[in-house]
């Protein structure tokens, strides 16, 4: 293709359609009648069907799944509007949101949330009111509004972290009445830095009892990847898994773990997170679940 452009057969592939290869090809189209799109979609089946939808208004539109490089990159060269759609992970998308503004480089970017649970959205709303909100019905004249003339961003929210800092540990963990937890390498006192425990909470150390929830503690990169398949594979398909590791301000603790390994080796398992916790002034968290497979095609008799 002429200009560097992918042809949108290969874009496709790679989750985006008709992306600019490089930086000028980037600013070339951006300075012709084809703004560029970011949207954010936690399923990538639906999330192809809706950049079609964008793509029909003449819009050129990326929707690869949203990793911690393709935050960075999107940092460093800001789209001309994020789209991120709210029908799955609600609150994730919001924090997402919540990030992009706190980054001086994407903080004047339009935001356009599209679908979503009217009471979750009340929540979104007071914490991003100059962010724009749809549904697929209007995004095409929506986001021909929001581009034509920008909201002004009036307000930088709280940084992700800060609104949960008064919620009880329990409830950041997603305990809840009748649930079973198994508790693997806690460091000591960890009973008590979890606080009252809703009723009938039941506490194992292994994973091998169908708990609900896992909260697995661990120190180092060789044990997180000789220890995550015994951990992971006796899980049920909709049982969380906590994976805990030291901060890298906790000093007394000597660690070569990071967010991006303990993702990094969630995914290479067979795991999706989706969630981020700070339980302590040492550990952090990711919540991870098993990634849902289809189902095999039956062949044809």
């Amino acid at each position: 293709m002429q200009n560097g452009l992918k042809s949108n057969r290969e874009s496709e592939k790679s989750g985006e359609i008709a992306k600019p290869s490089s930086h000028s090809s980037l600013v070339k189209k951006r300075n012709s009648a084809m703004p560029h799109i970011r949207l954010i979609h936690w399923n990538q089946t639906e999330a192809k069907q809706k950049a079609q939808i964008l793509q029909s208004a003449g819009y050129t539109v990326n929707y690869e799944p949203l990793t911690p490089q393709r935050l960075k990159e999107l940092k460093n060269n800001p789209p001309d509007a994020i789209v991120i759609d709210l029908t799955r992970l609600p609150m994730q998308g919001r924090d997402i949101a919540i990030t992009i503004r706190h980054n001086k480089a994407t903080r004047s970017v339009p935001i356009v949330f599209v679908e979503g649970d009217p009471q979750k959205l009340v929540h979104v709303k007071t914490q991003l009111p100059d962010a724009t909100y749809t549904d697929y019905k209007q995004i095409q004249s929506t986001l021909k509004q929001t581009l034509a003339h920008p909201p002004k961003v009036t307000v930088v929210p709280t940084s992700i972290f800060e609104q949960y800092k008064d919620t009880p540990l329990a409830k950041k963990l997603g305990i809840k009445p009748n649930t079973t937890i198994a508790l693997i390498n806690p460091p000591q006192d960890f009973i008590k830095t979890l606080g009252k425990l809703p009723k009938g909470t039941i506490m194992t150390k292994t994973p091998n009892e169908k708990p609900h929830i896992v909260i697995w503690f661990t120190k180092t990169w060789k044990d997180l990847e000789t220890d995550i398949t015994k951990i992971a594979t006796p899980l049920t398909p909709a049982a969380k898994l906590w994976i805990a590791w030291p901060k890298k301000q906790a000093i007394e603790i000597a660690t070569d773990l990071t967010q991006a390994t303990v993702r990094k080796t969630g995914l290479a398992h067979g795991l999706v997170d989706y969630k981020i916790c700070a339980i302590n002034k040492t550990w952090s968290a990711l919540l991870f679940t098993k990634r849902k497979t289809k189902p095999p095609t039956p062949e044809p008799a």
